[in-house]
C-alpha cells in the first residue's frame, strides 16, 4: 500500500487523471470536489470497484470550515493522510486587469492560494513528526502561467499561481526537517476543459504554434510528474517546482 492520499478538485481535468494514477499505485484515496458531484461519485466506484479505497467528498477548499471537514472525513474513513495534492483551482474569464472587479480578484486568491494553505495546514498537522505524524509529501499544482504571467488574459491568475510557487518553497523549507516534502509541477497549455472557462474553449489551438512540442498536454503526463514527486524516487527532492508545458 502506499499510502493516503488527498487530492483537491479530484472530479475532473488533472485532478481526476491523478486520482486515477494514484489508484494504479495502490493509494487509498480520497479526492473532493466543488459541484460535479455525477462525475466525482461515477470516478470513486470506478475506482472502488477494482478493490482500492476512494472516497470523494464535497468541499470548497477556500472555506475554511469546508477544509476542516473534509480532513476530519478523511480522517475517519481512511485514516492519517500521507500524501497531498493540492489540485482544486479556478480560471476566470479573460480579461485585461483594469476591467478586473475586486470580487473576482478576491475570489481567484481564494481558490488557488488560500485554499491549497489551508489544505497543508491541516495535512501538516497529521503528517510532521512535529504532531507524532510519520512524515509524507505535499504536491502542489500550479502553472506555467506563473512564469509568463498571461497577460491580456488571466494576469490574477498568474499571480495566484506565481503566490502557490513562493508557498512551494516555504514550506520545503520549513517543513523538511519534519519528514514533510513540497514540491510543485507547473502544467502549460494542457486539454481540459479550464479553457473553456476562461471563455475560450479552443485557446490551445489558437497558442499551438508558440509550445515547442507543438501540442497541448494531456491529464495524464502531469499526474506522471505529481505521482512522481510524492513517490520515494524523488526522496532527496524538496521545493522543486516541475514545468509539464511542453518547452513553452
Amino acid at each position: 500500500m502506499s499510502g493516503i492520499l488527498l487530492v483537491t478538485g479530484g472530479s475532473r481535468g488533472i485532478g481526476a487523471a491523478t486520482v486515477s494514477l494514484a489508484a494504479e499505485r495502490g493509494y487509498q484515496i480520497c479526492f473532493s470536489y466543488l459541484q460535479a458531484k455525477e462525475k466525482a461519485e461515477a470516478l470513486a466506484k470506478q475506482i472502488n470497484s477494482k478493490g482500492v479505497k476512494a472516497i470523494a467528498v464535497q468541499a470548497d477548499t477556500s472555506i475554511e470550515a469546508d477544509v476542516v471537514r473534509l480532513f476530519q472525513t478523511l480522517d475517519k474513513e481512511l485514516g492519517r493522510v500521507t500524501a497531498l495534492v493540492n489540485n482544486a483551482g479556478v480560471v476566470l474569464k479573460q480579461s485585461r486587469v483594469e476591467d478586473m472587479s475586486a470580487e473576482r480578484i478576491q475570489r481567484m486568491m481564494a481558490i488557488n492560494v488560500l485554499g491549497p494553505l489551508l489544505c497543508a495546514r491541516e495535512a501538516i498537522k497529521r503528517m510532521s513528526t512535529r504532531h507524532g505524524g510519520k512524515g509524507g509529501a505535499i504536491v502542489n499544482v500550479s502553472s506555467g502561467a506563473s512564469r509568463l504571467g498571461s497577460p491580456g488574459e488571466y494576469v490574477d491568475y498568474a499571480a495566484s499561481k506565481g503566490a502557490v510557487d513562493t508557498l512551494t518553497i516555504g514550506m520545503a523549507k520549513e517543513l523538511a526537517a519534519e519528514g514533510i516534502r513540497v514540491n510543485a509541477v507547473r502544467p502549460g497549455f494542457i486539454n481540459t476543459e479550464i479553457h473553456a472557462s476562461g471563455g475560450e474553449p479552443n485557446r490551445i489551438e489558437r497558442l499551438r504554434e508558440s509550445i515547442p512540442l507543438k501540442r497541448g498536454g494531456e491529464p495524464e503526463e502531469v499526474a506522471r510528474a505529481i505521482l512522481w514527486l510524492l513517490s520515494e524516487e524523488a526522496s532527496y527532492s524538496t521545493g522543486a517546482i516541475i514545468d509539464a508545458t511542453g518547452g513553452r
